[in-house]
């Protein structure tokens, strides 16, 4: 039964290849805690080498000192010196346990925090010069800069109000946060920022695809990560991750990278290839109602432009298939 999926997958995903365009992306993530950032950034790279993803930027939700220059020596790894970064300003921290500087250490990188541009200047100078309703943001951690640029007033980009030039630019936004149908102090919708996400979800003025966290744990990927050579980046930041973030310690085998959830890559895969006829079903009809406190519940409503992913297809083919997205063997 297995074999006669993956087969289906295989002809599922040669029909995607051949009837999406290329997805006008901004990627904004809290990468160097959770490896699925990591992840999730090298499956965009690999879409964008196989033109199904235009990378508009990457925005940096995190201020310790190293993640933009790891990110962005991430994009030069895969070829892509070009991709801007910008970084929520604020005092820089250190973190010892953040794969950030192992990466930032082994990998040429031009950017780094100081250098980064405001994230909120580059999300407005980005939507600015886009076409209207072509730009898909996929936000997979705690949503600052979402609300500084909904909060935005008009600039040297556009005379638009943030939520306005939101509007008239984006065609949906993906975010992985929250559980559904309810959940509590889920990371991504926490974030030690009591009522960010309850503003931005009550303020985004178009529509919200939700993946939550009960998708992501669900699929287990990165112990093939093992097989790369040392000076791969996704070794790098899996191994450090594996051996110094305190929830995945008990996991870990010394010299070998741990299976972990796969969070931010599902937002990833669903932006860029969709997969309802095959990944997931998608719940429509009701609200994501986000609490202060990391919690959520889905309150059904007529005429919403909410929805959330529920998975269908097997969750250990699912992982085989996420695996092989972040390697680029697709």
């Amino acid at each position: 039964m297995r074999l006669k999926l993956y087969v289906l997958l295989i002809l599922v995903s040669v029909l995607f290849r051949s009837t999406t365009g290329q997805v006008k992306i901004i990627f904004d993530t809290d990468f160097g805690g959770d490896a699925d950032d990591l992840g999730a950034l090298a499956m965009l790279n690999h879409f964008v080498d196989r033109k199904e993803c235009n990378l508009l930027a990457v925005m940096c939700w995190s201020t310790e000192k190293y993640a933009v220059a790891a990110i962005d020596a991430v994009n030069r790894f895969y070829g892509h010196p070009g991709i801007p970064v910008g970084v929520r300003k604020g005092t820089p921290h250190y973190d010892s346990a953040s794969y950030s500087k192992p990466i930032a250490d082994q990998f040429q990188h031009q950017v780094n925090f100081d250098s980064a541009p405001d994230a909120l200047q580059l999300y407005r100078k980005i939507l600015a010069k886009s076409r209207n309703k072509s730009v898909k943001i996929v936000a997979v951690g705690p949503l600052k800069n979402i609300e500084h640029l909904l909060k935005s007033g008009p600039d040297e980009y556009s005379r638009l109000s943030g939520k306005d030039l939101v509007k008239r630019k984006v065609k949906e936004f993906v975010i992985m946060g929250g559980q559904f149908p309810e959940g509590k102090d889920e990371w991504n919708f926490n974030g030690n920022m009591p009522g960010v996400t309850k503003y931005v979800i009550e303020n985004i003025p178009v529509p919200i695809i939700f993946s939550g966290f009960e998708v992501g744990n669900a699929i287990k990927t990165g112990g093939v990560f093992n097989d790369l050579e040392l000076n791969h980046p996704l070794y790098v930041g899996f191994m450090h991750f594996s051996e110094h973030a305190f929830w995945m310690k008990h996991l870990y085998v010394p010299g070998r990278i741990s299976q972990n959830s796969t969070f931010d890559q599902t937002a990833v895969l669903y932006a860029i290839r969709n997969g309802t006829e095959l990944y997931w079903d998608k719940v429509e009809g009701g609200v994501c109602v986000p609490d202060d406190t990391g919690g959520n519940i889905w309150v059904k409503r007529k005429n919403s432009t909410h929805a959330y992913l529920k998975l269908k297809f097997d969750k250990e083919l699912m992982a085989n298939e996420i695996d092989n997205f972040m390697l680029g063997q697709f």
